[in-house]
């Protein structure tokens, strides 16, 4: 399985109720190439992690909502973790304790985001 950063933008989120297995280290190197570098997997794998600084609160905010509006969207929903001037996202997909396609589909779409900022 491999996917360019457009092909990822373009996914959808499929429903993860649980019942799979997370994907395994080598797909993971795999689908993190296709994102900007900044994307780190921590937590054995499991969760995939960027954190982002701002010149100020409000585009904090802005860039919050924006996320926001993408995991409703796709029903696929971060820990968001904010503070002045900074943000940090973490994408996983809880019903598999791991990560799945859905995250780097979201990560993915979270990267589209700061190319027009």
């Amino acid at each position: 399985m491999s996917y360019s950063k457009e092909a990822l933008r373009e996914k959808r989120c499929t429903p993860c109720e649980g019942g799979i297995d997370p994907l395994d280290e080598a797909t993971i190197l795999r689908l993190i190439e296709s994102l900007d570098t900044q994307w780190t997997v921590v937590d054995d794998n499991r969760v995939l992690c960027r954190s982002i600084e701002f010149a100020g609160f409000n585009r904090v905010m802005s860039f919050v909502n924006a996320v926001a509006w993408i995991a409703n969207t796709e029903g696929h929903h971060p820990v968001i973790e904010l503070r002045y001037g900074a943000v940090t996202i973490r994408w996983t997909t809880h019903a598999i304790d791991g990560l799945s396609v859905n995250d780097f589909i979201c990560a993915a779409k979270t990267d589209q985001l700061l190319e027009s900022v």
